[in-house]
């Protein structure tokens, strides 16, 4: 009797906990249920209500200073136009090639445009966005290989759970995938091709065949971007390689006392005006005795100069003035060339260490000083647009050049410059330009020349009162004749400009 009383009181117990535990398990999915719906129909009342809320961005007036430099809207656009204000010149380049030419020049110009970016294609016209909580890690930036070599793609991995099957897809344009992991091809297919597939459900071994994925540049392409494309399921991800040849260093040795004359060499050009070029010598070599001058000299008559660091380089008469500073840089030897005109006139203010040392401890390419009191300088400003673009030139500078007070970061300064040789080289001077021409150097190297400009070193203008001496009188008349830009070539250099540069239009303070 007690073992049966004992078994029933047994099975009670747990007939008891078996009810008490369903209650329980029941309440709780119970109440989780009602809390699920009412967090869905939250969701639903919020999703409802922010349906309700407009969707706008703040008035023009207000954001349009963030798009606006010196007052030219720079903003999100299709095209540019150059807008007639007060105290502005206002070049629209269409109105100075002939009419019945437009037509075939603007076909040719769109012809060679297409033909530019095709050689020069750059990153920055497609955003490369990245996927929002991706499982997948890649590189963003950094990734380079020589044409016709390999390398292996750093930071490829999965970040995620294990799955029946995971199936990792890359894609390249210009060049091939594959890995160095020693695995078959049914779990990494495609090697040696542009599309490599990885298929296995072990994350362990998807992350060693990922780490060890190579891609092989198959063109001889430089400076070229390959957007590799990087996907698992419904993750996309695209990261850019960049095609790109190792640059071989250029050193300039200063020597062993780091003299000025083995770091600066002093360039101009001169025309007909001796008696100018010889005053700026003399005054050369009363601060910089042994400094070396090259000077590049189209005049129909030269005249010989009696200096043992001059070389004086003769061209064709009237070759012009940017083939000029072409000849003469292309002579430099030393890190530095200093540009100045021949009617220019050294001081105890022209200090070329100055300059030197603000090259030597900054990122710029150039640095102006101030001439006569004139620190001319000014910024550029440019704008794409489908039918041509804008370009707009302002006096004055963009911010302080950090760590030197009289100095400051412009876009273009005065013919009176210490500029890095080789960077000037890589721009050039047009020698289409045979007369005034100076600003046309900046634009052309407005991508790659950075600029400064340092009101603390200066150099004398010669004196501009006419001549006494009736020989050098008539040398200056003559003179003149050359230098005065006629409307001719200035149509000249804006037709130039609508095709060269693909300008629609051009505007200056």
């Amino acid at each position: 009797m007690a073992a049966n009383s004992s078994y029933k009181y047994i099975c009670i117990i747990f007939l008891c906990s078996i009810i008490a535990t369903y209650v329980y398990v029941y309440k709780r999915e119970q109440v989780s249920t009602e809390r699920e719906w009412e967090i869905t129909s939250a969701s639903e009342q919020m999703t409802a209500a922010e349906a309700e809320l407009p969707l706008k961005v703040l008035p023009e007036e207000k954001y349009k200073s963030l798009f606006q430099f010196d007052g030219i809207w720079l903003g999100p656009k299709n095209s540019c136009e150059c807008d007639r204000t007060k105290n502005l010149m206002v070049y629209q380049m269409d109105d100075y090639i002939a009419k019945d030419q437009i037509a075939s020049v603007t076909e040719r110009r769109e012809k060679e445009f297409e033909e530019y970016q095709r050689r020069y294609p750059t990153m920055k016209k497609d955003a490369v966005i990245a996927a929002p909580n991706s499982p997948l890690s890649y590189p963003i930036y950094g990734v380079e290989v020589m044409p016709l070599h390999t390398i292996v793609i750093p930071g490829l991995g999965f970040h995620g759970r294990s799955t029946r099957k995971l199936q990792v897809i890359l894609r390249a344009s210009f060049g091939t995938l594959n890995t160095l992991a020693d695995v078959s091809k049914d779990v990494a297919y495609g090697r040696g091709g542009k599309e490599l597939t990885i298929s296995t459900p072990n994350v362990k071994l998807l992350n060693h065949i990922l780490k060890h994925v190579t891609y092989t540049s198959t063109v001889f392409l430089v400076n070229a971007v390959d957007m590799v494309s990087f996907e698992l399921g419904l993750h996309l991800v695209k990261f850019p390689v960049t095609i790109q040849l190792l640059a071989l260093p250029k050193l300039f040795d200063p020597g062993p006392d780091n003299n000025i004359r083995n770091l600066v060499t002093i360039t101009t050009k001169t025309f007909l005006r001796y008696h100018k070029l010889r005053i700026l010598i003399k005054s050369l070599r009363q601060f910089y005795p042994d400094i070396r001058l090259i000077v590049a000299d189209d005049s129909e008559h030269p005249e010989k100069i009696e200096d043992a660091n001059v070389e004086h380089y003769i061209m064709p008469f009237g070759k012009g003035w940017f083939a000029g500073r072409n000849l003469a840089i292309s002579q430099v030897t030393t890190k530095y060339y200093l540009w100045v005109d021949d009617d220019f006139q050294f001081t105890e203010n022209t200090k070329l260490e100055k300059l030197v040392r603000v090259l030597e401890n900054s990122n710029l390419d150039l640095v102006g000083g101030i001439v006569s009191g004139n620190d001319f300088r000014f910024k550029i400003f440019y704008e794409e647009g489908q039918d041509g673009s804008c370009l707009h030139i302002r006096n004055g500078h963009y911010h302080p050049l950090e760590g030197f007070p009289n100095c400051v970061v412009t876009g273009g300064v005065v013919n009176f410059f210490l500029a890095h040789t080789e960077e000037s080289r890589r721009v050039g001077f047009d020698p289409k330009l045979q007369r005034v021409a100076h600003s046309e150097f900046f634009m052309d190297g407005l991508e790659n020349l950075r600029i400064g400009s340092c009101r603390d070193v200066t150099i004398d203008h010669q004196s501009r009162d006419p001549a006494a001496d009736s020989r050098l009188a008539a040398v200056e008349k003559n003179y003149s004749k050359f230098r005065i830009n006629t409307q001719e070539q200035i149509q000249f250099k804006l037709s130039l400009h609508y095709f060269k540069n693909r300008l629609k239009c051009y505007t200056k303070a």
